[in-house]
């Protein structure tokens, strides 16, 4: 199925975000601030003191009440992915936002790529300069049941001298890291891609987990991102053979005048409960 971020829900949370804009700063002197609530959930901000490069650990913990989710990066055809914003003043910048494996959900026509129990999202920061460091960031998600509502909230954090032990921040974001995918591996790879001259089809060649324990015995669930706003996931002729897996996947409309040539786009293949993200670069 090609995704494209849009649809009924996107407009219901446009309609409503002014208000929620104007929800306030939750501030700590600590490592973690205060839960910001929502009635979907709460969210909160969790990070340690920069290391002396000012690298800089960090997370975004969003847990969804029962019965609600919140969007993965690319996150179907109804939802927005989760927006992260420093304050330029605060001297601390935002490198990348991890994701932890997602699951697919269906429900009619409508397939949302999300989170249904809590979530933790690692984020990568720098500090420029030496000194105590303050983060001011702003944190904007999507929360949906049977409709989203639109969750957005600023959090202050001020971090404490690296040289203090902060178990509980050390232990959330060590959890969040072994929930993400892991990086391509001898048994669990893409080894060959190709675009169709008519670019309609993605076709893919895959070594698979041989089935062991926690490990899949029949396709694979893959989810290819390409251009930002754009996911693609519906499997045409998919064959499993031992470790092998060659399938096409079908790629919708791309924007118009998108020239693939020299384009990075990503791919997340889930086998089971291993999982495994690369890149799928393009001459």
């Amino acid at each position: 199925m090609m995704i494209i971020s849009s649809g009924p829900r996107r407009l219901l949370m446009a309609v409503v975000s002014v208000a929620a804009a104007l929800v306030p700063f939750y501030s700590a002197h600590a490592e973690m601030s205060a839960w910001a609530d929502n009635e979907g959930g709460r969210m909160r901000l969790v990070a340690l003191a920069p290391d002396a490069a000012g690298k800089i650990r960090s997370a975004l913990q969003i847990e969804p009440k029962p019965g609600w989710i919140t969007y993965w990066k690319e996150p179907g055809g109804n939802g927005i992915p989760p927006q992260i914003t420093i304050a330029a003043e605060s001297g601390v910048t935002l490198d990348a936002i991890a994701y932890p494996v997602p699951k697919h959900f269906f429900n009619g026509g409508i397939e949302d790529i999300a989170y249904d129990a809590p979530v933790t999202l690692p984020l990568s920061l720098n500090a420029a300069g030496k000194g105590p460091v303050t983060i001011d960031a702003a944190a904007f998600i999507g929360i949906c049941k049977d409709i989203c509502i639109p969750f957005q909230a600023n959090f202050q954090l001020k971090l404490g001298p690296a040289i203090q032990s902060h178990p509980q921040e050390e232990a959330i974001l060590q959890a969040a890291d072994a929930r993400l995918p892991k990086p391509p591996s001898q048994d669990f790879d893409v080894t060959a891609h190709a675009m169709s001259p008519d670019r309609k089809t993605l076709s893919l060649d895959l070594v698979l987990p041989s089935g062991g324990p926690g490990e899949g015995t029949g396709a694979p669930d893959i989810i290819v991102t390409g251009p930002s706003g754009y996911a693609f996931t519906k499997q045409i002729g998919g064959k499993r053979d031992g470790a092998t897996f060659k399938v096409d996947v079908a790629i919708g409309k791309l924007p118009k005048d998108y020239d693939i040539s020299g384009k990075r786009w990503s791919v997340l293949v889930i086998d089971g409960e291993r999982a495994m993200e690369t890149t799928l670069a393009f001459q």
